[in-house]
C-alpha cells in the first residue's frame, strides 16, 4: 500500500479570496473578518458569525483571484494521484455554498479536473474552530487505513498546526505540511 492523500485549502491557498464572514452579537454587526482573520478569531459572549458571503458561488466565481504557482502544483498533483491511485481532496473552512455548479465552474476556469477532487466543507461542521472541524475531516480520511501518506496545502499556521500534531495519532503515516505564502510558494513545516 502506497496510496497517498493530498489536501488542499481554498482561501489564500488556491485563490485570494474577497467573502468576508459577518460577526453578529444582539442583532448588530460588530466586526467583519477575512477568512486569515476568521482562522484565528474566537467568539465573545453573544457572538455569531453570519456566512453569507462566503456561501455565495457568485461572490466566489466573480472576485476569488487564482494563485497560479498553487493552482499548476494542484494540477500536477492531480495527474499523478491518479495515475499512482492516491487521493486528492480539498478541505474548506466554508460551508455549502448556494450553487454548486458555480462554485465548481471557478476551478474549472483554471483548468482544474475539480470532477476527480473531492471538496470537503468544514463549516459544514459547526461548532469548532476552522482547524479542529477540518481535523475532523482528516481524521475520517486517514482513519480508513488507505493512506501510506499525507500532505497538506494550507495558509493558516493553526491548520498546519493541527495536521503536525495527527502524526502521533498516525505514526505508520509519514505526514508532509506546507505553508502556504501569499505568492504560492511553500515552505515545509
Amino acid at each position: 500500500m502506497d496510496k497517498g492523500l493530498t489536501i488542499f485549502d481554498i482561501d489564500e491557498t488556491l485563490f485570494k479570496t474577497k467573502a468576508l464572514i459577518n460577526v453578529i452579537c444582539d442583532g448588530w454587526l460588530v466586526r467583519r473578518l477575512d477568512n486569515q482573520e476568521f482562522n484565528e478569531y474566537e467568539l465573545g459572549p453573544g457572538e455569531s458569525y453570519d456566512f453569507c458571503e462566503f456561501r455565495s458561488a457568485e461572490i466566489f466565481n466573480k472576485t476569488s483571484e487564482p494563485i497560479n504557482r498553487m493552482i499548476a502544483k494542484m494540477n500536477a498533483i492531480i495527474k499523478n494521484a491518479k495515475q499512482a491511485g492516491s487521493k486528492v481532496i480539498i478541505i474548506t473552512a466554508r460551508a455549502d455554498f448556494d450553487d454548486k455548479e458555480l462554485f465548481l465552474d471557478t476551478f474549472r476556469e483554471q483548468g482544474i479536473d475539480i470532477d476527480s477532487v473531492y471538496v470537503e466543507r468544514a463549516g459544514n461542521i459547526g461548532g469548532h474552530s476552522s482547524a479542529e472541524n477540518k481535523r475532523v475531516i482528516i481524521k475520517r480520511y486517514l482513519d480508513t487505513g488507505e493512506y501510506s501518506r499525507t500532505r497538506i496545502y494550507d495558509d493558516a499556521v493553526s491548520n498546519i498546526t493541527m495536521f503536525n500534531e495527527l502524526s502521533t495519532e498516525y505514526p505508520a503515516i509519514k505526514f508532509e505540511a506546507h505553508l502556504v505564502d501569499d505568492d504560492g510558494s511553500t515552505k515545509r513545516i
